[in-house]
């Protein structure tokens, strides 16, 4: 499928999407939505992508709303309400989260507002020394509406969270790092390398274990340490009759990189 506010790539098991309206910064607007949710849809029917990275073009990685097409101040609440459903942003954020495939922000400079929650929702965070987060909705008299709530208290812990919402300020990339944001932070020469390498890592990993790994761990945020102890007990009783297991082992025994296929 062709896009024109988005970019989607596929190479040796490797996602790459692109957010690619540089001279906007990226700004998600109604068009870059519905390609989003089209990408992640066929990202996500494709057995063979293993990983999915998202990035943005320029140098930004998305600067949120696109404020041309959000004009929040002429509307009513409910008119908003309804408008912002339309708009699909939280619908994006709900399929990234979701997605049954490990994903990676690949985060090259500033990260704001509904942008910041769409990196959010992704499992892993790498950024370059630009990479800056703000949540920004409080500088409008709004609060994250697109996942931040829920998103940013379990990344950074509620404290820290409190403050980035409350104050509306700008969060650098070493504090970012420091307080797990940020999985890694690489100079910005090094970004795509160091990303697509974390990547690739994943992808030659066992995609069955990766997943159920994924899922529980999820599900695990909200649960009780027993429910994950039972879930896990199901997850490697299915994992255990698989052809990956039986590989990992042989190869193990062989003293050989072990070649997964996901069956």
């Amino acid at each position: 499928m062709a896009y024109e506010a988005i970019v989607l790539e596929k190479k040796d098991g490797i996602g790459v999407l692109t957010l690619n309206r540089p001279d906007s910064l990226n700004a998600l607007n109604r068009l870059m939505c519905q390609e989003l949710l089209a990408a992640l849809n066929e990202a996500s029917s494709d057995e063979g992508m293993r990983v999915l990275v998202l990035t943005g073009a320029g140098r930004a990685f998305c600067a949120g709303l696109d404020l041309k097409e959000y004009q929040v101040g002429s509307r009513s609440g409910e008119a908003y309400r309804q408008w912002h459903r339309h708009f699909g942003i939280q619908d994006v954020v709900r399929t990234i989260y979701n997605l049954e495939i490990p994903s990676i922000a690949m985060l090259n400079g500033t990260c704001v507002g509904a942008g910041f929650d769409v990196a959010l929702a992704c499992d892993m965070r790498v950024g370059s020394e630009r990479a800056r987060f703000m949540v920004a909705n409080i500088h409008v008299g709004f609060i994250p509406d697109d996942g931040g709530t829920y998103l940013l208290p379990k990344t950074i812990g509620l404290a820290k969270a409190c403050e980035l919402v409350f104050s509306g300020d700008f969060l650098e990339a070493e504090e970012a790092l420091r307080i797990g944001l940020l999985n890694r932070l690489v100079s910005e020469a090094e970004l795509e390398e160091k990303t697509m390498a974390l990547a690739s890592k994943i992808a030659h990993g066992p995609p069955l274990a990766i997943k159920l790994a994924k899922l529980q761990m999820c599900r695990g945020l909200s649960g009780d340490l027993g429910s994950a102890l039972e879930a896990e007990a199901v997850a490697q009783t299915i994992l255990a009759s698989s052809q990956d297991h039986a590989e990992g082992v042989k190869a193990f025994l062989e003293k050989r990189p072990p070649i997964f296929k996901g069956r």
